[in-house]
């Protein structure tokens, strides 16, 4: 194991501490990086698939617990097939047959996700950005220090057209918040949606069910999906029914209720319509915990969010606390362009063309009430 080392950003406000995590399969070294403020708050990203290891944030007593669901070991996340807390790419979400038109030409994805009998392309493949070491680099910007993450995604890789970089930054804040901001640029049009798949439990990773949890998310719309989990193309309104959150609701309140949508994914397994304009991130959900007194708020500027209720988590795997996470055992909101879009004419455009610069930033700010 190789010894700690500290780089210390100009402001000395917030540390940043480096260490080595481990050699992947096919022997590439892979680090963490763990970013911790004035208010104790701590965040450990690993080169490894842009992962969140670990996010510790402080409850109502001033205990800090680690809220987001993971392993202990790279060999863990590399055996995973939930995507905890990596970066997703090229496309989060899926894609319908793995297949897509653009421009005239056709593309074929790999398929690596079956539900109800039918394939698709989900979050980038099975090799998909998860699965790769990140060039990887501590950085400082005024008060806030991060992480700096990098990739080159060579034309052709898992079918997608062009030669794309794609560089995100982690930042850590003074007030207890976690900026992630995504670039991407490419030398052929190409569809790209990064999001981040991060399992959030804010009464602890491995300490039961999110079901208590209350949300709200301001969306009067959601696109409803078939049984393969791919958008129908329409456009839902949420009103009168158990995706209506735009009050703080439990997540457990209606999640058995018989809606065919609730029925078809387990529970939430769905894109909601966001009201944002690009470049101008603004709050478009919060999460509180009664027991913890912990909150959660969520900025972002891109045009969806997938609520997922961790359906398909199955307890065949232990934690961080060694203990197994079943059904419901954590929540995601990944911000997001909208699934199978580049099969949705209707859908937000997620083509980068050529020399365009893609860019979306999400915030995850902590708090008690």
């Amino acid at each position: 194991m190789r010894s700690l080392f500290i780089v210390k950003p100009h402001t000395k406000r917030i540390a940043q501490k480096m260490s080595f995590f481990g050699n992947t399969k096919n022997g590439k070294v892979v680090e963490n990086f763990v970013l911790k403020n004035a208010a104790g708050m701590e965040v450990e990203i690993s080169s490894y698939g842009g992962i969140i290891t670990r996010l510790l944030v402080p409850g109502r007593d001033g205990e800090l617990t680690d809220v987001v669901l993971g392993y202990n070991s790279l060999a863990a996340y590399e055996s995973d097939n939930a995507f905890h807390g990596a970066l997703i790419g090229r496309y989060g979400n899926r894609i319908a047959d793995g297949q897509f038109t653009l421009h005239d030409n056709s593309f074929t994805l790999p398929l690596n996700s079956n539900t109800n009998g039918t394939d698709c392309h989900l979050h980038g493949g099975p090799e998909g950005f998860h699965q790769k070491v990140w060039q990887a680099e501590p950085v400082s910007k005024g008060n806030e220090s991060g992480v700096k993450l990098s990739i080159q995604s060579p034309d052709g890789e898992a079918g997608y057209p062009g030669n794309l970089s794609v560089t995100v930054h982690y930042w850590l804040t003074e007030d207890n918040a976690l900026r992630i901001e995504y670039y991407a640029t490419s030398d052929q049009a190409t569809p790209v949606s990064l999001t981040n798949h991060s399992y959030f439990n804010l009464c602890g990773e491995g300490s039961g069910d999110i079901l208590s949890h209350r949300i709200q998310l301001n969306a009067t719309h959601y696109t409803p999906v078939t049984p393969g989990m791919i958008p129908t193309g329409e456009i839902a309104e949420t009103s009168d029914t158990p995706f209506d959150f735009n009050s703080l609701q439990p997540i457990g309140a209606r999640i058995d209720a018989p809606h065919p949508q609730l029925q078809l994914a387990g529970g939430y397994d769905h894109n909601f319509v966001l009201e944002t304009q690009p470049g101008k991130p603004h709050g478009i959900a919060r999460v509180e915990e009664p027991e913890s007194g912990r909150t959660m708020e969520v900025l972002t500027d891109a045009p969806g969010v997938q609520f997922y209720s961790g359906n398909f988590l199955d307890g065949k795997k232990n934690g961080k606390s060694g203990k197994p996470y079943h059904k419901n055992y954590g929540f995601c909101l990944e911000t997001q362009h909208f699934p199978d879009a580049p099969n949705q004419p209707a859908f937000p455009s997620t083509i980068l063309e050529k020399g365009a610069i893609y860019t979306t930033t999400t915030t995850y700010k902590f708090g008690t009430m």
